[in-house]
């Protein structure tokens, strides 16, 4: 019989095991699942260029319908997987239709954590391009927009609501933005930008109650105050979309359980991107991790072990986001560190931290500086430790110790 392999998701991660398995030679069909009936689409720069209106829906778009077609990809848009029957390799969709897999890759990605207050129900979310399309509308009608969720998206959303001459509260929970992946140095460098830019900024505050008052909504905030936004759009994190796989018997533990090839706990099916946890090199433990990098190079893997020549999953783990002038990139992974040094001109914005543990490299946030964040990739694959004259040293070109 000839083989087949299922993709269950079309995000970066379903598009690239697609794409490699016809580049490293793969003959058998490929089925890839869609549930968005949109042609497969870059979700970044929906909070980004796409909202700024820099990026059209073609310009955001992975691959042509020709690609799918040229390469013999038979992809169903609009298709969702309802059910996984693992001991007779079949997948049955929401078209009613029952696929039979040799091997299955979900790709299935996450879903927006929701607001658990009454009065939510019209609080915006961005995950796809239905929602971009539906949030770009009504900013258009908006004046004043509240954003609940200091982290990438939500500061994004406000940088483009403010640019459009909107007026934004941003309302976070922690005591700063950026909390949980971002120390002081740099976060305090966003708020500073964003304050700068008009956007008031609530930290330390959550929402206790939203109340819709015509066209408008009060939102309580849990220090006793109130504001009023015609647009309220939340983002407070994501949950990985693991229904499928644990329905199916699957281990599922904040994410499909993968090795480091990608197999779950039933070999002939992997998982990839935001809905896998796996054990990191970088982290020192089992996480999961949402950003592009990650799925591409956990795609690459798959496919890799797929066909036969297997290579564990070492990939050094990078993040970015740009807000304003400001464009962020990350390596590595910085939570444990015990010091950092800095290299560059803080009151320029253009500056990187290096973050160590008991003396080791763990991870580099660049700001406004994309050589150093190229080199600090290069740093952490090779496990190479610069000395802090070195980094402080900006004559010193840090690729020499490599």
């Amino acid at each position: 019989m000839k083989p087949r392999i299922v993709i269950v998701g079309a995000g970066h991660g379903g598009i690239q095991a697609a794409a490699s398995l016809r580049e490293e030679g793969f003959e058998g069909d490929i089925t890839l699942l869609s549930e968005d009936p949109a042609l497969p689409y870059q979700k970044p720069p929906l909070s980004k260029g796409y909202l700024q209106g820099k990026q059209t829906d073609e310009a955001i778009l992975f691959r042509s319908a020709n690609w799918y077609t040229t390469n013999q990809i038979d992809l169903q848009l609009g298709v969702s997987a309802t059910h996984l029957d693992p001991a007779t390799h079949q997948l049955t969709t929401s078209a009613g239709d029952t696929l039979t897999y040799t091997h299955l890759i979900l790709a299935t990605g996450a879903a927006n954590r929701r607001l658990p207050l009454p009065g939510a129900d019209e609080v915006l979310y961005l995950r796809t391009l239905a929602d971009a399309q539906q949030i770009g509308d009504r900013l258009a009608q908006a004046e004043r927009v509240a954003i609940i969720g200091g982290g990438f998206i939500g500061l994004e959303l406000a940088a483009v609501a403010v640019e459009k001459g909107k007026a934004v509260t941003v309302i976070e929970y922690q005591p700063r933005l950026m909390q949980r992946v971002l120390p002081p140095v740099i976060s305090d460098v966003f708020g500073r930008t964003h304050l700068q830019h008009g956007v008031q900024l609530r930290l330390g505050v959550g929402l206790q109650a939203i109340q819709k008052q015509g066209h408008s909504h009060t939102l309580t905030l849990t220090d006793g105050q109130s504001l009023t936004a015609d647009l309220v759009v939340a983002g407070i994190g994501v949950i990985a979309e693991t229904g499928l796989a644990a329905s199916a018997g699957l281990v599922c533990e904040d994410g499909i359980r993968i090795n480091e090839y990608g197999q779950t706990s039933v070999p002939d099916i992997y998982a990839i991107g935001d809905c896998a946890a796996h054990d990191n090199p970088y982290a020192g433990k089992c996480l999961r991790l949402e950003s592009v990098q990650n799925a591409v190079d956990q795609a690459k893997t798959v496919v890799s072990h797929l066909l036969g020549n297997p290579r564990p999953y070492r990939a050094v783990p990078w993040f970015w986001t740009n807000q304003y002038h400001l464009k962020l990139q990350m390596a590595g992974i910085s939570a444990g560190f015990d010091t950092y040094v800095i290299r560059g001109d803080e009151a320029a914005d253009k500056f990187s931290v290096y973050y160590f543990k008991a003396g080791k490299l763990l991870a580099v946030d660049s700001l406004n500086r994309p050589a150093d964040h190229l080199n600090a990739r290069k740093l952490l694959e090779a496990g190479v430790t610069p000395t802090e004259a070195q980094i402080t040293d900006l004559i010193f070109n840090l690729n020499g110790v490599l």
